[in-house]
């Protein structure tokens, strides 16, 4: 590409104007100090199995024994593995799902599922912080922008007012021609905020009685940690049967790489018909099926369980320490969401607000704590953070 061009002129350009508004991304310092002891508040690694002794050995064990260790073959349409096969029918008994379609990421997964599924007249409503993922699904779906309506984040009559008017605009919704889709996740990535799902689903149970509005539950944040032997909080809840679909991710508090949806067979066969995400792209590798299969021994056998436990009260006790020193400073410089103040459940993800992410980041990377900058537009604007993560690791 000549440095002339004009395409090089437009992408540095473009690449200007984020610097100018001090919202460029680049990607962060593998060593990013040389402080000893650095303490790590950006990784997803909830349980810290990436690091687990017992979870390495049993993941080298397997290794060693396993017929095929290198590769997958091709698409799953062409090459369907023994073991992929195998751990779609144990998350389906894990999970107590009818119905298991791996995917090599969440990403893929929510683009798949939310560019198929959703037919033309239906209408795709989701929670204002979805992961960006839903709406590249949506985009490229047959509902489209025109379809696509949201509510304020985990604003339940912002939810009500909604679906009503959706009613009062659209015949075919209310006579159960067509369908709503809800997409929330059980778990916010950015603001350590909890769905409400209970309400969600007597919500739609109650303004749907043809039963053409469908819970779509991303819980990539909340795999592993909650619910029964780290089920999600879909099943914390006890709604597996009152929610159309479930992605569960292997890459956060897992310590492994793809993601799984948990759907009906129905839906199952129509992905693996029409999800490009899923068609035209090599199926996740030996290594990382005996990866995933590992951690789910942990789960199985309650191991993780105890890891679970200890990650949600060292946020118990890090929120409890924080918040009177904090109270000094004037919210506008840094402050905890209100969200933070009375959670229903411990949450691992702490956003500290503040209008500097920046130099806040900067300055507690040098007191020796990695915690990275969010700022828009990964997050509204007005709303910049420094995100904290905890792992059960850490003490």
């Amino acid at each position: 590409m000549s440095s002339g061009s004009s395409l090089t002129a437009q992408l540095h350009a473009a690449l200007k104007s984020r610097d100018e508004r001090n919202i460029r991304r680049t990607l962060p310092n593998p060593s990013p100090s040389r402080v000893p002891n650095l303490v790590d508040f950006s990784s997803n690694d909830y349980l810290s199995l990436s690091i687990h002794p017992p979870l390495r050995a049993r993941f080298l064990d397997k290794l060693q024994n396993a017929p095929q260790i290198l590769g997958s073959g091709g698409s799953r349409l062409l090459v369907n593995g023994q073991a992929h096969t195998a751990l779609e029918s144990r998350l389906e008994r894990f999970f107590n799902a009818p119905s298991a379609l791996l995917f090599n990421s969440g990403f893929d997964a929510n683009v798949g599922f939310f560019s198929t599924v959703p037919q033309h007249g239906d209408a795709v409503v989701t929670d204002e912080a979805i992961h960006a993922s839903v709406h590249d699904g949506i985009r490229a779906s047959r509902v489209g922008k025109s379809g696509h309506r949201t509510f304020s984040h985990n604003d339940l009559p912002s939810l009500e007012t909604l679906l009503q008017q959706l009613l009062a605009d659209n015949l075919t919704l209310k006579d159960g021609r067509n369908s709503v889709f809800v997409a929330v996740e059980s778990l916010y990535s950015m603001d350590g905020t909890f769905a409400p799902l209970p309400d969600i689903v007597r919500l739609l149970e109650s303004l749907f009685p043809a039963r053409n509005a469908y819970l779509v539950v991303d819980e990539a944040h909340a795999t592993g940690i909650y619910g029964p032997q780290g089920r999600g909080l879909v099943a914390h809840y006890g709604l597996e049967d009152r929610v159309l679909a479930r992605l569960h991710t292997f890459g956060k508090a897992l310590a492994g790489t793809g993601a799984v949806i948990l759907t009906t067979p129905l839906i199952r066969d129509y992905l693996l018909n029409y999800a490009r995400t899923l068609i035209y792209t090599t199926a996740l590798s030996y290594p990382n099926i005996i990866a995933v299969e590992c951690a789910f021994d942990m789960l199985e056998n309650r191991e993780a369980e105890k890891l679970a436990t200890h990650l949600l009260h060292l946020s118990t006790l890090f929120t409890a320490l924080l918040r009177p020193r904090l109270a000094c400073i004037p919210a506008h410089i840094l402050s905890l969401p209100a969200s933070l103040f009375s959670p229903p459940l411990p949450s691992p993800i702490i956003p500290l607000m503040t209008s500097r992410p920046r130099p806040l980041s900067a300055y507690l990377l040098q007191q020796g704590m990695n915690a990275r900058p969010i700022t828009w537009p990964t997050v509204p604007k007005d709303a910049d953070r420094v995100r904290v993560c905890l792992r059960a690791g850490m003490g």
